[in-house]
């Protein structure tokens, strides 16, 4: 089983383009990227289980009857404090940008709200880098994997949010690092590479065993020890992409998952290529359809080209 760890809130997309000031109505979906991960995990035949919080109302009523509906275990207490997080999100030119709200139950996240035993026995805990924004959440979150590291392998999609770091660049910079250093697995959009090496950081001076970097209609590189790939996007017209680097990192692991190659020492240049064909296709697909939830299950896939080539594992 793949367990995620974060948040998992109320995404309220515009139903028109253009600035949020100038928009009358919303849809609402459910989001927040780890929650997003473990949904894309379980439609590509991953067991999959989210730990989060929220709160006490109808908001994570919703929350949690739709991830149990996706057949993701959710390890998600209730907080009788703060409410469900929600996100506000503009699309302009069906790219998103997003208005995430603090104070809420997933920042209260705390060690007793978490069952160990459930991360220690996973194959993956993937996590990213909001929970580290506030405490009690990102003492917990740091306590959990230096307990791990070594014993579980860790996914890190990077996934900054710099609004939330307001006046604490340098504290986000130094978590960021220190996520970098506990990682196996590194995924982080080009232009937070830009920003990272920008600012003195360098992911790959890290050592992660797999590093990801997602370019959109650009494609992505995949580096290993052995070398680093480049592969194309899978092209399409996109009407939302919110997500869509979520879609990616569900189909990384999950990719991974199936061609059976997690804990292998060393990943050779065609098992990178096949695996970034795949996860290009899952997030090119998911950006047609509305919502950070729209990764395409297995079944409408399986047939496909860039599938077929890493699905070994589940079919013994």
């Amino acid at each position: 089983m793949m367990v995620s760890i974060g948040e998992v809130l109320i995404d309220f997309i515009a139903l028109q383009e253009g600035r949020l000031r100038e928009v009358r109505s919303f849809e609402r979906h459910p989001g927040g990227a780890p929650a997003n991960v473990a949904v894309g995990l379980s439609r590509l035949g991953v067991e999959s289980a989210l730990v989060s919080k929220v709160g006490d109302d109808p908001f994570g009523d919703f929350l949690l009857e739709e991830l149990r509906n996706e057949g993701v275990r959710t390890y998600i207490p209730r907080d009788g404090e703060r409410h469900t997080g929600v996100v506000f999100v503009q699309l302009i030119g069906a790219k998103p940008e997003f208005i995430l709200y603090d104070g809420v139950a997933y920042f209260n996240l705390k060690p007793g709200d978490v069952d160990f035993s459930v991360l220690e026995n996973a194959e993956v805990v993937h996590f990213g880098t909001v929970l580290l924004a506030r405490e009690p959440s990102r003492s917990t979150l740091f306590g959990i994997l230096r307990k791990l590291k070594g014993k579980v392998m860790l996914s890190y999609d990077v996934n900054l949010r710099p609004d939330l770091w307001r006046g604490r660049n340098g504290e986000m910079l130094r978590d960021v690092e220190e996520a970098l250093r506990l990682a196996d697995v590194v995924k982080l959009g080009d232009g937070e590479l830009e920003y990272l090496r920008g600012n003195g950081i360098e992911p790959e001076n890290f050592n992660p065993w797999l590093m990801a970097v997602t370019s959109g209609e650009r494609g992505s590189e995949l580096v290993g020890e052995c070398c680093r790939v480049r592969v194309p996007a899978y092209r399409v017209e996109p009407l939302d992409t919110t997500g869509a680097g979520d879609a990616f990192m569900a189909a990384l692991l999950a990719g991974l998952y199936h061609s059976n190659l997690l804990g292998k020492m060393e990943l050779d240049e065609e098992s990178l290529r096949r695996i970034g064909r795949f996860a290009n296709l899952v997030a090119a697909l998911s950006t047609t359809r509305r919502g950070a939830w729209s990764v395409p299950k297995m079944e409408e896939i399986i047939l496909m080209r860039e599938v077929r080539g890493l699905y070994q594992r589940s079919s013994r």
